[in-house]
């Protein structure tokens, strides 16, 4: 008897484990004809889980995992198949961007970006990438980068992607709002905002 995927976010767990999942992969069709998308969506709506499962159909660090959507719906779309596995992808979770203050914030998005480019740790040297090119992703994965360098970072980060891999980049953020309430909440939202924006 299949299980009920409780508080299940991961995509490849929920399949891979024979979880109950309404396939909403006719989803990635949607999203393929948009420039930008913004779900905004109750809490318990699923948000990460489809942003797991987008994750997994169009990055290109996540070939093995191809089978993932075999037994699917969009798997039926042959044309929406040719984007299968064939894009970077950067994939990233607000979540735990709670501090009381701006300072504090910054590390938790340095750590962020930092664990975002252990995943592209091969490329990082790349002589495709100029002088400056390297110095800032070798920053950004050090941690010592400045605020207005952190601010920047998804920026460089998707321009190098693109370089290395002559493909668009495909950005996915996660609980975006919650540096947002946080910083509400203990008085420097503007300033969170405009590092934000």
């Amino acid at each position: 008897m299949k299980k009920l995927p409780i508080g299940i976010e991961n995509f490849k767990e929920l399949i891979d484990k024979g979880y109950y999942y309404v396939d909403k992969t006719m989803w990635i069709k949607d999203v393929l004809s948009e420039k930008l998308v913004s779900y905004t969506r109750p809490r318990r709506f699923g948000k990460t889980l489809n942003m797991s499962m987008l994750y997994y159909f169009f990055s290109n660090k996540e070939k093995d995992n191809a089978y993932l959507f075999d037994n699917l719906e969009i798997y039926k779309e042959q044309e929406i198949m040719k984007h299968q596995n064939q894009y970077p992808v950067i994939f990233i979770s607000l979540k735990d961007m709670k501090e009381s203050k701006i300072e504090n914030q910054l590390v938790k998005f340095s750590y962020i970006i930092a664990r975002l480019l252990d995943q592209f740790e091969d490329i990082l040297d790349d002589d495709i990438f100029n002088e400056r090119e390297k110095k800032l992703l070798k920053r950004y994965h050090l941690n010592t980068a400045s605020k207005n360098e952190l601010s920047e970072s998804l920026l460089t980060i998707s321009l190098c992607l693109r370089k290395y891999y002559h493909q668009k980049v495909i950005i996915l953020i996660d609980e975006y709002d919650v540096p947002l309430q946080a910083a509400y909440q203990h008085n420097y939202y503007d300033e969170m905002v405009e590092f934000l924006r």
